[in-house]
C-alpha cells in the first residue's frame, strides 16, 4: 500500500490538473461562442454564392472555363484541416484516420495523391507516412479570409498548371458542442449543385456576359469554401476541447474521491497500528 505522503501528493497533483482542465474548458467555451458566430455568419453567403453559381452554370455554356472542365484524373490533392494544438479528444485522430482511409481507397484511382495540411497535428501525423506538398501551421488561431484566399489561389494555380487533376478538402464540420461531422468536399473541378427546375424561372440580364461572370465567381467560390472549412474546423475544435476538458474534470473529481477514501483508510490503519503497538508495550511492562 502506498504511504500517506505519496497518496496526499497524488491528491494534490490531481487537484492541480483539475484546475487546469476547468480553466481550459472555460477558455474553449468563450472561444467557441465567437467561432460559432463566425460560422453562422459565413453560411448564408456561401449558400447564396452557391445558388448564383448553380443558376449561371445551368444556363451557360461551360466549355472553355478551366475550373469547370473535368479531365482525366491521374493526380489528386487532398487538403486536410486539423488543429495546431491537442487536448481535444479524438478531433485530430478522426480526421487523420479519415485521410488515411481516403488515401487507401483512392490509391488505385490515381497515379499520385499529394497532401496539403492545415494545422500542425495533421502534418506531424502524416509527414512520415505520405508525401506532403505543403503545410500551413499557426493559421487557425485567428483564421481570416486573406489566408483562405491565399490557400485557394495556390490550389487553383496548381490545378490550372495540371499539377493535379482533382482537389478535395477534408475537415470537421461543426454541428454542436458534442458533435462534429467529418466532411469531404470536392473543390476542383467545381461541380455546380443540381439545379431545381422552376415552372416560371425568371430571366436575368447579365453584364458582362454569363461566361465572364463565371470566370470571376468560380475562384471566389473556392476561396469561400476554404474559408468556411477553416471556420467550421475551428468551431468544431473548440467544441471538442470543451467536451474533452469537461470529461477530464469529472474524471479528476472522481479520482480525488477515490484517493481521499484510500488516504483515510491508510491513515486509519496507521493509527490502529500505533495504538496496537502502544497497548502491546503497556501490557509487556505490566507483565
Amino acid at each position: 500500500m502506498p504511504s500517506l505522503k505519496a497518496i496526499k501528493k497524488r491528491i494534490t497533483s490531481v487537484k492541480n490538473t483539475r484546475q487546469i482542465t476547468k480553466a481550459m474548458k472555460m477558455v474553449s467555451a468563450a472561444k467557441l461562442r465567437r467561432a460559432q458566430e463566425n460560422v453562422v455568419a459565413a453560411r448564408p453567403y456561401a449558400q447564396k454564392l452557391g445558388e448564383v453559381l448553380e443558376r449561371l452554370a445551368k444556363s451557360s455554356d461551360v466549355e472553355g472555363i478551366p475550373l469547370l472542365e473535368k479531365r482525366v484524373a491521374e493526380k489528386a490533392l487532398l487538403i486536410v484541416v486539423t488543429s495546431d494544438r491537442g487536448l481535444c479528444g479524438g478531433f485530430n485522430a478522426n480526421i487523420c484516420k479519415a485521410a488515411e482511409r481516403f488515401l487507401k481507397e483512392k490509391k488505385s484511382e490515381y497515379s499520385e495523391i499529394s497532401l496539403l495540411t492545415i494545422g500542425r497535428k495533421g502534418h506531424d501525423f502524416l509527414k512520415n507516412r505520405h508525401r506532403i506538398w505543403k503545410n500551413y501551421a499557426n493559421v487557425l488561431s485567428s483564421p481570416n479570409y486573406q489566408i483562405a484566399a491565399l490557400i485557394a489561389r495556390e490550389v487553383i494555380d496548381g490545378f490550372l498548371s495540371e499539377e493535379y487533376d482533382e482537389v478535395f478538402i477534408l475537415y470537421n464540420a461543426f454541428r454542436s458542442v458534442m458533435s462534429q461531422d467529418i466532411t469531404l468536399t470536392q473543390l476542383l473541378p467545381i461541380v455546380p449543385p443540381a439545379a431545381e427546375e422552376e415552372e416560371h424561372a425568371p430571366e436575368y440580364l447579365y453584364e458582362p456576359s454569363k461566361g465572364e461572370l463565371l470566370k470571376e465567381i468560380l475562384p471566389k467560390h473556392i476561396e469561400v469554401q476554404v474559408f468556411r472549412a477553416l471556420l467550421e474546423s475551428v468551431a468544431a475544435e473548440h467544441g471538442a476541447r470543451m467536451t474533452a476538458m469537461d470529461s477530464a474534470s469529472k474524471n479528476a473529481t472522481e479520482m480525488i474521491g477515490k484517493l481521499t477514501l484510500q488516504y483515510n483508510r491508510a491513515r486509519q490503519a496507521a493509527i490502529t497500528k500505533e495504538l496496537m503497538e502502544i497497548i502491546s508495550g503497556a501490557e509487556s511492562i505490566k507483565g
